[in-house]
């Protein structure tokens, strides 16, 4: 067992958090995942909580809220990949962030996370802070234009049709997955993250070259 498994049984909480969309899902699929992983760490789960509702219902409105308003130094959280969190690329962020203010951790069993206050958490954390910035950004900006947009020619809210397969959903977020690239996140990680395709992540990584050695460098001095 090492260091921080022991610091957790002597400080932290161990929570469970198990989240279904509908009452027709079955919790048990995670608690096995979440038993299972526990038991391969040397963990012990002291309380769980489980809910069953939307993702895309407000962090506040859920028993993730409550508990989030809880944890503190040392506790940890385990869950069984991060789409139980929240379905949109912002709530994700924000509870993650929270969570790293708190100095408390988050483990998932399918994505591999394992976020907590070691040097590559911290570079992580960065990356998704500024991932939630830019995608608060963007719907501000987005909303805004729609806004003019309808009142101008009375057409719905959303991208213009013009628009529409130009450049990249993930424009915007340039130095968040440069970050991510300079952390050695796998791809995997990433597009879960960032609530995309593996696909559409590629392209926009070979399209704005950002795994070439000269934006690592530029990156990697700008971090210090």
């Amino acid at each position: 067992m090492d260091l921080s498994v022991i610091i957790h049984y002597i400080i932290g909480m161990t929570y469970g958090y198990i989240r279904v969309s509908t009452d027709k899902q079955t919790v048990e699929n995670q608690r096995f995942e979440i038993l299972g992983f526990c038991e391969k760490q040397g963990l012990a789960v002291d309380a769980w909580i489980e809910e069953t509702i939307s993702g895309t219902v407000d962090v506040g409105r859920r028993e993730l809220g409550r508990l989030l308003e809880k944890v503190g130094k040392g506790d940890l959280i385990i869950c069984s990949e991060l789409s139980r969190l929240g379905r949109s690329l912002f709530m994700i962020m924000s509870i993650l962030n929270l969570l790293m203010e708190k100095e408390a951790r988050v483990w998932t069993v399918k994505d591999g996370y394992r976020l907590g206050d070691d040097i590559q958490s911290k570079v992580l954390a960065f990356a998704f802070g500024l991932s939630a910035e830019i995608e608060r950004n963007l719907i501000s900006q987005r909303t805004k234009e729609a806004l003019a947009l309808r009142r101008k020619e009375g057409v719905t809210l959303g991208r213009p049709k013009e628009s529409r397969g130009r450049g990249s959903i993930l424009d915007g977020a340039e130095l968040a997955v440069s970050v991510m690239l300079l952390a050695g996140t796998s791809m995997s990680q990433m597009t879960r993250a960032l609530g995309t395709h593996h696909r559409t992540l590629s392209r926009f990584i070979e399209r704005q070259q950002l795994d070439s050695g000269e934006n690592l460098a530029r990156v990697r001095e700008m971090l210090g």
